[in-house]
């Protein structure tokens, strides 16, 4: 039996690490590596003293996703890794599943298990690559109702309930299975992606390289989703632009790139009005406060500085 060690990547979740935790630790791992991105919750403390044995590493600053994982794969000896975000649980089983698909599975480069809501319903996490159509989808909102069409919801990887598994373009990076050499190989995660994609360019580039990324049904795991970034969701919007930028930048060409500023642009207009509308009819002090937060970042959209690198800067400090 191949060996598998499970990278946990945290960043002010500890109640939720706590419970991610005890249901890795019934899952009898080879390893476990905790990287803690400079929380401000007790996250360490909590580690210190309830969980003396697990190996951690305590990062001075957030370093983004990619980069903390990069860090904690580093420190792995085993032959698969399964790095999972700490608003997780694993649900039984779904540890040995994942190792013995990859260790029989060859062709099968990353896998991923069927995510699950805390209330046990689907999650989305398998997608296509972001084209400028789909993300028109996604920023419209538009997305949410095509389960509900029967013409097109085969063709979605939505919410799939397949049950067997099957070869996708890209799985969430909450819970991905991977072998540790050939990651390590390709370079690992590029840090460039501090929040969202690093998983997109990853799966792209073994891709490229004739690898595939599988959907593995058998393996279950439940996923809060957003557990670390909940305070700081207009920024989390932004950010998701500046990374998908990067990823276009990285991996498509300069016309594909102008497509997506084009639809980014007008859905950002669109936007704008609404929330502008709505900030003139209500009196909630609390939802004002939200409708100017996202009018910030409509106005950032807009104004192409999810484009330019001395604007995101510019932009962070301000969050």
């Amino acid at each position: 039996m191949k060996t598998i060690a499970v990278c946990i990547v945290n960043y002010n979740t500890r109640d939720l690490l706590r419970e991610c935790l005890h249901s890795v630790l019934s899952e009898n791992a080879d390893e476990l590596v905790v990287v803690d991105s400079a929380s401000t919750d007790g996250s360490v403390e909590m580690l210190e003293e309830e969980f003396p044995s697990i190996r951690v590493i305590v990062l001075e600053h957030n370093i983004g996703f990619g980069a903390a994982s990069n860090r904690g794969i580093a420190q792995c000896h085993s032959e698969h890794i399964f790095l999972l975000n700490a608003d997780t649980r694993m649900k039984p089983g779904a540890l040995h599943s994942l190792n013995n698909y990859l260790a029989v599975q060859e062709h099968a480069a990353i896998v991923g298990p069927r995510i699950l809501n805390p209330d046990g319903t689907l999650q989305t996490s398998c997608f296509h690559y972001p084209t400028p159509f789909h993300i028109f989808l996604y920023a419209s909102g538009l997305y949410q109702l095509i389960p509900q069409l029967p013409i097109l919801k085969k063709r979605t990887l939505q919410k799939m309930s397949s049950q067997s598994p099957l070869p996708v373009p890209w799985i969430l990076g909450a819970a991905l299975a991977f072998r540790r050499e050939q990651i390590q190989l390709l370079g690992g995660f590029d840090e460039r992606f501090f929040m969202y994609f690093e998983e997109v360019d990853l799966c792209y580039r073994l891709s490229s390289e004739g690898r595939q990324i599988h959907f593995l049904p058998e393996a279950e795991i439940i996923h809060v989703g957003g557990a670390s970034t909940a305070h700081l969701q207009s920024w989390s919007h932004f950010q998701f632009f500046v990374s998908l930028a990067e990823f276009y930048r990285k991996h498509y060409s300069r016309a594909q790139l102008t497509e997506l500023v084009f639809v980014v642009k007008v859905i950002a207009f669109f936007k704008l009005v609404r929330d502008l509308l709505l900030m003139h009819l209500t009196r909630d002090a609390r939802a004002q406060a939200v409708l100017a937060l996202n009018l910030d970042i409509h106005r950032h959209l807009l104004f192409g500085h999810w484009l330019r690198r001395e604007d995101v800067t510019t932009v962070a400090r301000a969050y």
